[in-house]
């Protein structure tokens, strides 16, 4: 089973019917479960999300599916330690840079963003476009 990362614009096209990538969200991630890919997010998200969104009924149910069925992982001590040297010595994007090396620590193959200017730190980086046509 592959594992893709999902940033947190992805989880919130999803969530909110009025984001212009709404749509495109619904087809990525039920593609992604037809696919058989092991859905990865870390657990920060969840929190920035539920901040983020002002319905907190359907961000608490959304996360009771995703409790069960997707992979919620931390950062841990190290990884932020990495993350924080990295984005001040190359002047990069601290969440970004804590996405991609907990996207590189569990294994995935990809990170979904639509972060034209998401960083590099090894993973494939796709928008929608690209990982929906790669995908099918």
């Amino acid at each position: 089973m592959q594992k893709v990362f999902l940033d947190t614009n992805i989880i919130l096209d999803f969530l909110d019917d009025k984001r212009p990538h709404h749509e495109d969200a619904l087809k990525l991630i039920a593609l992604l479960a037809t696919h058989d890919w092991q859905i990865v997010i870390s657990e920060d998200m969840m929190s920035t999300i539920f901040y983020i969104r002002k319905n907190p009924k359907q961000v608490l149910a959304f996360y009771q599916y995703v409790l069960f069925h997707w992979n919620v992982v931390p950062y841990g001590l190290d990884l932020m330690k990495e993350a924080v040297e990295r984005s001040l010595k190359n002047n990069l994007d601290l969440e970004d840079m804590l996405q991609c090396l907990c996207a590189k620590k569990e294994g995935c193959a990809i990170v979904v963003t639509e972060d034209q200017k998401f960083v590099d730190c090894g993973i494939d980086v796709m928008d929608y476009e690209r990982c929906l046509n790669e995908i099918r």
